[in-house]
């Protein structure tokens, strides 16, 4: 099925700049010896200094319209001030500096080649430097209820509640359970503290009170009546009630501690942003390669799945160009589903207009050895499975959990003849991960506590999708016999999110999302169904054998070569591992309770702010990861098997060095608001090039690109993240 190819061209190099965005007096043209950092050609370099001399871990960004998509190169200084831009195409940059106790500097005019000195503009107050800080920070201002006040009485009835349905609010029974729920609604679209959301806009209008704009403000749009059932676990009220406080206090004044400037290796980084997608963006994933092999694709384009215009983005990082690529599916479209309800109010952003008609969804991406790229993608509606999905006479699977809806399927993009190739699952699927085995199989979680598998070789040997897939539902072999007895054997209560493969046995792990959730791995043994054996580990949560250990809400999840699984706890703002060789207990009932293995985890936190009024007695933090992913290969340069996490709310990768437990932060300071990542890949283009020739890949997968600071209008970005030796490398 051959697809149509739209080439997306940047609104924002349609449109001239205006003489207010170049201020020459910002920076002066020097070859002084103080000035001067050694610079190619292709370079830009220099110092910056302000009022008490060089400015140490500022970060340096240049930005030009003149490409094909908008492309944007940010480098930080050294300690003495020095930085160098290396490698920047030929063409005319606005160049300027930001910085933690600064405000932005005039911009200036440079093409490569060019010595500038830089002057920094210190912040005139708190307030001024605070617009700067990342959106973590000034979440970290919501005040939660002190750990006394739980469990919370039940909420009263909702009027607002009950326009958007489900079930009734129940009260939290912790501290925990508040912030999960605090920071995992809202965050799983968007960063929580940017100035869209801290502040009311006044296109919302005029209202009595904080509340009622904040009420107004959830009940606008297209997901308005979705915003209404994020209940806090404590009723609608109470976390409207909560964010009005919030908007009140930093409208009068309060601001967040300052975050640390960038230092160590965190200077060493190069962040180079190309636009992708276009007003409406929603680019959920990239892949840039095969992650069993990190050379598969070499230099090659950078692939994401894009909800908004139902397709693939495809950006070439070598021609600085961005394309989509339409998704097709097996029916008509407008069959599959939309995500267009009924507005109550319109957006303060986009009025009535319905912007989201998202069929295709195209969540999770992987590519094969073969350049192929493999992506979940909508291809007809859930209710039309085939029938032998279900058919347990014909098919152990079926008998064993028939499958009688299937959200998403499963589609195949072969870049070499631009065809797609759908392959009809049972199955509905969220996240997906290849095995490393013969069958090239590819294992997938996202319909309950199910994980289903594609055989990939026998798909693409017969195009038979019922012989090359299966499933198995989630139990415990709690009597030890290798064989799964639902007479006899326990269900393991848990959802599935992301997914990984442990190199070392072949087993399949997911996180199950929850306070605490739970890590779950499965065995598929010799005979599947009836010999997949699952086992759960819940975080230390309340555990008297880990006193002073709380960690909880999974999301991401991966492995390093050795087997040690890492994941993302998106509620307690940890990178978190978990060994189970260290477990003293792996079978029988005594392993179903889920906090049988506290020994097995190591919890690291965040470095971001606190809520204030949490517990002293923990490490839980106002940083939200929405995904995690291990640099089992050294694509990015820290060394083979260093865990890395999407610190969604503060515009960073995040990556742990396991032998010291520092934690990392390489941030992209602009645009604010707008890296907000949930996932990465690495890929080495020359493994003889040192670190030009690797690097890892991540998109802004904000669903609202029109939060970050360069407003409605803006596309979303794919970033590459590079590590020099040092900041002055070239």
């Amino acid at each position: 099925m051959r697809t149509r190819v739209i080439v997306i061209a940047s609104v924002t190099a349609l449109i001239a700049w205006t003489a207010a965005s170049v201020v020459l007096g910002g920076a002066q043209q020097s070859t002084s010896a103080a000035a001067a950092v050694a610079i190619d050609p292709d370079d830009i370099g220099g110092v910056v200094a302000g009022a008490n001399g060089p400015e140490a871990g500022v970060w340096v960004i240049a930005e030009t319209s003149d490409l094909p998509t908008k492309f944007r190169k940010i480098v930080v200084t050294d300690d003495q001030g020095r930085y160098v831009i290396p490698d920047l195409p030929d063409a005319t940059y606005r160049v300027w500096v930001r910085g933690y106790g600064l405000v932005d500097s005039p911009a200036v005019q440079a093409r490569p080649g060019r010595q500038l000195a830089l002057t920094a503009v210190p912040a005139p107050n708190a307030r001024a430097a605070a617009e700067y800080y990342p959106a973590s920070s000034w979440l970290s201002l919501v005040n939660v209820p002190p750990p006394s006040a739980f469990p919370l009485p039940a909420p009263p009835a909702s009027a607002q509640a009950a326009r958007a349905g489900g079930p009734a609010p129940r009260a939290a029974r912790n501290q925990h359970e508040w912030v999960s729920q605090l920071k995992a609604p809202c965050q799983t679209c968007h960063q929580m503290g940017t100035k869209a959301t801290r502040e009311l806009p006044k296109s919302l209008g005029v209202f009595d009170s904080s509340f009622a704009a904040w009420d107004r403000r959830l009940r606008s749009g297209q997901f308005g009546r979705t915003h209404q059932g994020l209940n806090m676990f404590g009723g609608y009220e109470r976390g409207v009630a909560m964010y009005a406080d919030w908007t009140d206090r930093i409208a009068a004044g309060e601001v967040p501690p300052a975050p640390a400037r960038p230092r160590g290796r965190e200077r060493d980084v190069v962040i180079t942003l190309w636009d992708a997608s276009g007003p409406i963006a929603f680019v959920h994933d990239v892949i840039a390669t095969d992650r069993r092999n990190p050379t598969i694709n070499a230099n090659g384009p950078i692939f994401g799945g894009e909800f908004s215009y139902n397709a693939l983005i495809e950006v070439d990082p070598n021609r600085h160009t961005a394309a989509m690529i339409d998704i097709p599916a097996v029916v008509d479209r407008r069959r599959i589903r939309t995500t267009s309800p009924q507005m109550e109010f319109p957006s303060p952003y986009w009025g009535e207009e319905v912007i989201w008609q998202e069929w295709a969804q195209p969540n999770n991406l992987i590519i094969d050895q073969e350049n192929r790229i493999w992506t979940l993608a909508t291809m007809r509606p859930p209710d039309e499975n085939p029938s032998y999905c279900s058919d347990g006479a014909r098919n152990p699977f079926a008998r064993a959990w028939p499958q009688k809806t299937g959200g998403r399927q499963l589609a195949i993009y072969d870049p070499r003849t631009r065809e797609f190739t759908h392959v009809d699952t049972c199955f509905n699927l969220h996240h997906i991960v290849f095995a490393e085995d013969r069958d090239n199989t590819i294992f997938a979680t996202g319909n309950g506590s199910t994980i289903g598998w594609i055989n990939t070789r026998v798909f693409l040997e017969t195009r038979d999708a019922e012989k090359a897939q299966g499933w198995c539902p989630a139990y415990y072999d709690v009597n030890g016999d290798g064989r799964i007895d639902p007479a006899v054997d326990k269900r393991v209560e848990a959802g599935s999110y992301g997914i990984g493969y442990n190199p070392v046995d072949g087993s399949i792990w997911f996180a199950s999302l929850g306070t605490p959730g739970k890590i779950v791995r499965l065995q598929r043994g010799a005979n599947p169904p009836d010999t997949c054996i699952y086992e759960a580990y819940e975080p230390p949560f309340n555990n008297p054998k880990a006193p002073g250990k709380v960690g909880f809400f999974p999301r991401g999840i991966d492995l390093d070569r050795n087997g040690v699984v890492w994941t993302a706890l998106a509620g307690s703002g940890h990178i978190a591992s978990f060994d189970r060789r260290k477990c003293a207990v792996l079978t029988g009932e005594a392993a179903t309770t889920g906090q049988h293995c506290p020994e097995g985890w190591t919890l690291y936190p965040a470095p971001g702010a606190r809520f204030k009024g949490t517990s002293v007695t923990d490490d839980v933090n106002a940083e939200f990861f929405y995904y995690n992913w291990v640099d089992q290969f050294d694509t990015f340069g820290l060394g083979r098997n260093v865990p890395l996490a999407s610190g969604t709310g503060s515009d960073s990768l995040m990556a742990l060095i396991p032998e010291t437990g520092e934690i990392l932060t390489f941030r992209v300071p602009y645009p604010m608001g707008g890296f907000f990542s949930r996932s990465m890949d690495g890929r080495i283009d020359d493994p003889n090039a040192g670190w030009k020739g690797r690097g890892l890949w991540a998109p802004n997968a904000s669903r609202p690109t029109w939060h970050q600071e360069t407003g409605k209008g803006s596309p979303s970005f794919v970033a590459h993240f590079q590590l020099r030796p040092n900041p002055l490398a070239k």
